[in-house]
């Protein structure tokens, strides 16, 4: 699990196909490799990938055929640049909201503009996903926890502030790019218990009795 709060951007810095599989070779600036254990799970974007060699200031992770076909991983090349955490420990301040690193699915950037000293991103999202935006509700965009500025039916907005734009990838996403959506867990078990206890196919047909 984890809190969509960037440790690290990293570099990926050799690629390794296999039959089925990736290996990615990332490096890394603040966060001590050293410290990394291997099977311990790391965000890569928001993809939770295991630890599978540490050397030096590089690790190694794996990435399997179905998280290449459901994630943007698999248009990683060398040289690029991924947002980086590590997984939560007993303990840990939960700074962002709960992040499973399961990637629900492809959001592409439609637009970015200038708020102040912020950037504004207005994203659109896989059909059928907008029941799981709502106006300030939480959501993971490549590993960052962000909050929803506004809705428009499968388009969403939200603010990145300088210090976001620094700590993450944010600042090279242009128009036309494709990112990694992780939608609030919580939003979706309580579809899942709605849906069980009544059969509602969605949220709207329950909000109308309030």
């Amino acid at each position: 699990m984890f809190t969509g709060i960037v440790e690290d951007v990293g570099r990926v810095e050799e690629l390794k196909p296999k039959t089925k599989e990736v290996l990615f070779a990332i490096g890394a600036k603040n966060i001590d490799v050293k410290e990394i254990k291997i099977g311990e799970s790391i965000s890569v974007n928001g993809a939770c990938l295991t630890v599978i060699s540490v050397k030096k200031n590089i690790f190694t992770v794996e990435a399997s055929h179905e998280t290449l076909r459901r994630t943007t991983l698999s248009k990683l090349k060398v040289g690029s640049k991924v947002n980086l955490e590590r997984s939560l420990r007993l303990g840990d301040r939960l700074g962002g909201h709960i992040v499973n690193g399961h990637v629900d699915g492809i959001g592409k950037v439609e637009s970015t503009g200038r708020r102040g000293k912020s950037l504004e991103f207005w994203f659109s999202i896989p059909e059928g996903h907008s029941k799981y935006i709502v106006e300030k509700g939480s959501i993971a965009i490549d590993g960052v926890s962000l909050t929803i500025n506004a809705v428009n039916g499968g388009r969403f907005s939200v603010n990145i502030i300088p210090y976001t734009q620094e700590a993450t990838i944010f600042s090279n996403l242009k128009p036309g790019d494709s990112v990694n959506i992780e939608f609030d867990i919580i939003g979706k078990y309580v579809e899942k218990f709605v849906m069980g206890k009544g059969g509602k196919k969605d949220f709207s047909e329950l909000l109308e009795k309030f």
